[in-house]
Formats: structure tokens, sequence, C-alpha cells
């Protein structure tokens, strides 16, 4: 949970506030209105009511104090007002307005911003509120971004978190906090429950309200039904997946890179996070291995029946890769021997353990990000390799032990367990001479340098670059933040040293043994920049330094190939895996090359028929696959489809999955328009799956209240 800053209480005298939904004007004139001061209220009532909620264990008496609650409430005068006029919308074909499209519904604002890992945390529980409770049932949920850093308040990077995160419900860029203001939120993610006439029911603060959030929702629905104040109507969703590269040769926001020597060469392991796979190449693009598959979960097995979960940190030790499988919240391990994926941390649900000591999947975790192999040496001298995991989600660095180890002062680990080894879990900027009273702040990246046992890691929520000194646990500043270890917002973009350095949100770090500096995935400011043990902190490529092709969107991860000494950087919101030759300066992308396996499947993939009634000015679109040269789906992954229609057009359905149909009112004036219709598809050959993008053009004419003529166009298969 993150605090902005305090918000002074405004005392709105004599304003009449229109209440949307009701067609009159909330309060009466003369009388004092604020709605911070009942969003105030009701979030101290909640928290109560959360203490209140836990003690009961029967679920038939907790919806009767919800529902006293929800009564108590419902008749508020203070309700929300719409949202400020011309604000960017997503996953919408317009803005929505409380007056006019949440009129009716049980709306949750989710007050977040995309760097928060505790606003990543909540994606799943609205995920799955929403798959039980629909928009036609009542529920609309809102992301309200609120942004934290500058480089958040631009709609394309808002736009890329949308979709790395696969959220599907509307999404509105608040970039001067103007929501966030009005109701006086003052944390990340901050819920705002509102009943159908936009008056505020529930505010839930922080992460881990799942519960709370069915019951409340459950409730509400019921409650507002039964008062007939409940619609059922839609609302212009307009979903903003078809905008990601679909293609065999295109990675999908690649998070963390590491390579490795071997007898042919140099390879590339490559987190290929939005398709939850991982990806073994050389150094000249030639795909030699892909583990895992496309659709996310949580199974071990050979390459092809291993499925990972948005992974993160990968690092090598001998014929292992390690794995920070980041949304299944575990540490897993590749045997390139075996070719098979075993777990060795975690069970692929969130925990909220800060001191750990349990083995294997009995010791739960939370969003571990990155890991890397440090050589702990013994007092008898045997040195003994240790995983070390930045676990972004308790704001702490954890390690997993390979063997029988002692640690500082003498404590010993057991082979196989896992622990917390520095932090205290609060989220702060805090260096300490002991490990566990530092803070850290959300930890998404690390590099261990041996010669000098320390870790170097970069914090990203106080953007900053620290240092733990592997001797005694001692944690201390490098560069950028602040000396206040509760500012958690000096960031910026600036040359210097230690405090005078800023940074933006870092993710990324790797150590350079032949300039004796760390090279710094400055993620938020687009930069790669070089920083020394001592803290001097200079801008080495990026935003045009030392030439225009060097340009990067959110890059994430960093290694350097042992050989050639080239870097190579995972460029997230580019979709590509870009190699910097530190010698002549020069950049290239790696075009990477599937196995002959996957490019021996056919382009002509199967007939794709569109059946299509039309009664009525209304159209029904559905399709009969017919396949060909031994092509399947796969039958884990989702096969969807959506639809893209003129503004003024209105609909039931503009995507779905294949054996439902798609229903369109056709306008019935003079129309001659297109329908562009995307199928998003996993298909296999034998045991080799990859995703193919298809495209339907249909051409519809119509005369007004006459008979509709639909003709198909064209079929693009988009690679």
């Amino acid at each position: 949970m993150r605090q902005l800053f305090s918000i002074r209480k405004l005392l709105l005298k004599n304003i009449k506030f229109p209440c949307p939904s009701r067609g009159m004007w909330c309060g009466q004139q003369n009388k004092k209105m604020n709605l911070q001061e009942t969003i105030e209220t009701l979030t101290q009532e909640c928290i109560k009511f959360r203490k209140t909620l836990n003690s009961i264990s029967e679920e038939k008496e907790k919806e009767k104090i919800v529902l006293k609650h929800i009564k108590k409430w419902a008749d508020s005068d203070n309700c929300v007002n719409n949202f400020q006029k011309g604000l960017e919308w997503f996953n919408v074909s317009k803005g929505l307005s409380m007056s006019e499209h949440l009129a009716g519904k049980i709306v949750v604002l989710d007050f977040f911003t995309y760097c928060c890992i505790n606003c990543m945390h909540i994606l799943p529980d609205l995920d799955a509120l929403e798959k039980k409770y629909t928009i036609n049932d009542g529920l609309v949920v809102i992301g309200v971004h609120s942004a934290k850093f500058s480089n958040e308040k631009d709609s394309g990077n808002i736009l890329s978190a949308v979709q790395r995160y696969k959220i599907d419900h509307p999404v509105v860029n608040d970039a001067k906090l103007s929501m966030w203001r009005d109701i006086g939120i003052v944390c990340w993610p901050s819920l705002v429950i509102l009943g159908p006439k936009a008056q505020p029911l529930f505010v839930l603060v922080g992460e881990g309200h799942r519960d709370e959030l069915f019951i409340y929702t459950k409730v509400a629905l019921s409650y507002f039904k039964s008062q007939k104040q409940i619609s059922n109507h839609e609302l212009p969703l307009k979903p903003a997946q078809h905008l990601l590269p679909i293609t065999r040769n295109v990675l999908l926001f690649p998070g963390k890179v590491t390579s490795f020597s071997s007898s042919n060469g140099d390879k590339i392991v490559i987190s290929d996070t939005g398709n939850n796979r991982i990806i073994i190449s050389t150094c000249d693009g030639k795909v030699e291995d892909i583990i895992g598959g496309y659709s996310p979960a949580f199974k071990d097995g050979n390459y092809e029946e291993a499925r990972f979960n948005a992974p993160q940190g990968v690092c090598v030790l001998n014929d292992y890769i390690y794995v920070a499988d980041n949304e299944n919240h575990a540490i897993r391990q590749i045997d390139m021997k075996k070719r098979a994926v075993t777990t060795l941390a975690g069970n692929g649900k969130q925990g909220h353990d800060y001191v750990g000591g349990k083995n294997g999947k009995e010791q739960v975790l939370s969003s571990p990000w990155d890991v890397a192999i440090y050589y702990h040496e013994q007092n008898d001298g045997k040195k003994v390799p240790i995983i070390m995991i930045a676990i972004a989600g308790t704001h702490q660095l954890w390690a997993l032990f390979l063997e029988d180890t002692i640690w500082w002062k003498n404590k010993i680990f057991k082979k196989g367990t896992c622990s917390a080894i520095v932090g205290s879990g609060k989220e702060e900027n805090r260096n300490n001479s002991y490990p566990h009273a530092s803070g850290l702040a959300q930890p998404s990246g690390i590099a261990i340098v041996q010669s000098l046992k320390a870790i170097f890691f970069a914090d990203s929520e106080s953007s900053s670059i620290r240092r733990v000194h592997l001797q005694d646990g001692k944690v201390s500043a490098v560069a950028g933040a602040d000396r206040n270890p509760s500012d958690l917002h000096n960031y910026g973009d600036i040359d210097g040293i230690k405090f005078t350095a800023k940074l933006q949100h870092p993710l990324g770090v790797t150590w350079c043994d032949n300039e004796n500096k760390i090279y710094v995935a400055d993620t938020y400011n687009g930069k790669i920049k070089c920083v020394d043990p001592d803290g001097k902190c200079t801008t080495a490529f990026g935003a045009g330094k030392p030439s225009k092709d060097f340009t990067f969107n959110e890059p994430s991860g960093l290694t350097i190939l042992p050989t050639s000494g080239d870097l190579i950087v995972a460029d997230t919101n580019n979709h590509c895996i870009k190699i910097i030759n530190r010698k002549d300066k020069k950049i290239s992308i790696l075009s990477l090359t599937l196995p002959e396996t996957c490019e021996s499947i056919p382009e002509k993939l199967f007939e794709f028929p569109v059946e299509i009634s039309n009664e009525e000015a209304r159209l029904k679109i559905s399709f009969d696959p017919k396949f060909t040269d031994g092509i399947k789906f796969n039958s884990d992954a989702p096969q969807t489809w959506s639809m893209i229609l003129p503004d003024d057009w209105s609909n039931k359905k503009i995507n779905g999955r294949f054996g439902s149909s798609i229903d369109v009112t056709i306008p019935k004036e003079n129309t001659q328009r297109q329908i562009h219709i995307i199928l998003n598809l996993i298909v296999c050959k034998t045991d080799e799956c990859i995703p193919k993008k298809l495209k339907i053009i249909l051409d519809l004419s119509r005369k007004s209240n006459g008979p509709a003529e639909i003709n198909v166009q064209k079929e693009l298969l988009i690679k």
C-alpha cells in the first residue's frame, strides 16, 4: 500500500453537486457538502467493519450485517460526479459517465498506478469478480489510473500496461488526479464501491480484500435489484488486446534476460513474459529451445508440458536455469539436460510470509521479480551456491539455499529452504547496518558481484540503486532516491553522484567486470545508465544518446555476453531484444528464428467459412473451422474473437470465444460500411503450438429499412 501525499480537507460550502442517476441534486442548497469527508468516514468505518466480518463464521450472518451497512449508506447525499471531460479511455469505444453509462450499476473504482506491485496483486481479485458478476448482472469495474511517475501519465504507456496485465475492464487515464482529489484518495491501491446512484458504499485500502469484494458485491446487487435500481444495459466495450503484435517472430513484453557460455558459443535466455515462456537463443537469434506455452498456468513437466505465468528474472548455474515465475509466485528450475521444469519454492498462489524458512512448495512467495547466483564462502573455505531473489511483493530480498549453508551470525540454513535475508517488509528506502531492519521498496532487479561480495539491486519504487554487503548484510545507498527513507517520490533524470543522481523506476541491473560498473535499465526514463560502486551515475544509451538509434520503451532487463561483452537489453514495450556493441556504440535488434519444427507449420492453416444470418436488421456471425494438414486447436488456450464496429452502431457483444456467435444491430439508415473481425488463435501441429491472427473483412451495404447485403471481402492470415 502506498500513500501519495496528505490531501488537505476541503470544505465546500453552498455548492450543489449533480447526482447523475437521479435527475436531481445531491443534497440541498445551503447545506455543507464534502465528498472527501464522506469517503474518509467510510474508509475508517470499513476498516472496523472488516474486523467485525472476520469475527463471524456464518456466511448468512455476514450478509445480514453487510446489508445493514448498505442500507445505512444507500441514501447518502454525497454522490461521485462524472469523470472530467476529455480524459483518455481504454477498452471502450468512448468515455464513460456516471449519468449515462454507469447509472443503475454497482461500480468498483480501482484507483491504481501500473508500477505498483500492490495494485498488480488485486487484479486477479477483480478478474475473478468480473467473471462471477457481469455487466449485464449490474457490476462494472473501472480502473482509474492515477499516476505516481511522470512516465505513467502517458496514455501510450498505460495502454501497454493494460495489455501487459491483461486488463479487460474500462480504464481511464486520470493523469491530473482529478477524480483522485475529488474523492479524497490518499494511497494505491484504493477501491471505492458505488451504488446505482453513484453513492459511495464501501472503501477498501490496499490489497487482500478478495472476500470482502465478493460479499459486498453480492449483497449490493441483491439489495438494489430488490429495489429495482439495477440495470442490465451494455457498455460500449472495445478491448485493446487486438492492438498487440501477434506473430511468431515477435516477443511479447519480454521482461528479463541473462546469458551463459556453452561449448558451441554464448547463449541468451529470454523471459518472454507476455507469452508465458522462456526462450533459449544463440547470439544470432536462432531459437534452440522454447520452454512453456502461451496459456498461463502453473505446471511442471517437460519443455512442452510445463507452464509459467508472466515469468521475469532468469539466471543460470551449470545445466540449470532458475526462473522467477512472477504471477505464479514461485521459483522454477529448468534442467537443460533432462529438458524438464520443476518447482523449487512457491505453490502458485501469492503468500504473505515475511520470514520464510520452509521447504519447496510449502514456502509461499509474493511476486518474485529477479534471481541471481551468489557463491557464499563458508568458514571452511567451501563455496556454496545460493539463489538470491528480489521479492517485489513483500519488499525484501530472499535466499533459496541449494546446499546446507552457514549464513550470517553462524545461522544454519538447510538445503532446499527459502528465507528472507534483507528487508523488514515495510516499504521504504531505509538503509541500515542490520539487514532485517532495512526497508526496501519493490526490489525488481539484482546483480551479484563476487569480487566485492555485494548485491546491487534496483529498488524501483524509491528510484534508486542500492547495495547489500554480503559479509554482514549491511544495506547502503549507491545512487538515486533521497536521504529521507519515507520519501519514495524523489525521482527524475539527472546524472550525478549518489543522492544528486536521479532515476525513474529502474527495473534491471547487470555488472560489467571490465568496466567495474553497474549497467542500469532506467526503465521509466527509457535509458541505460552506468553507475560505479561509489555512486557516480551517467547516461550511456537512450533518448538519442549516443545516436538517434538508441531509443527504448521501458527497458527492464540487462545482461552482458560472456565472450563478446555486448550488452543485451530486454526492450519491454518494444517487444524485442536489442544488442549494444559497447566498443563501437552500435545497436541492433535480435531477430529470432524459431526451430524448423515450428516453421514447418503451413501458412494455409484451415478454411474458415463464415455463416451469416440476416433477420430484421440484425446480423449474427459464427464460424465453422475446417482444419487441414493435421492442424488442431490447443485445447488449453483460449480461442477468441473480437469485432471492430463503427462507434454509432449498437451491439450485444463485440468479443467472445469459439462456440459462441456475435450479434450486431444494423442501423436503419443507408449504410455502406466495413466490419473487421479479428480471430486470435493458438494452433498446433504434433507438439508445436504457435499463435495465429486472422482478420476477416466484411463489406456490408443496406438501404434505409431494407435488407442488408454482406460479402466477405478478404481473409488475411497475419503471422
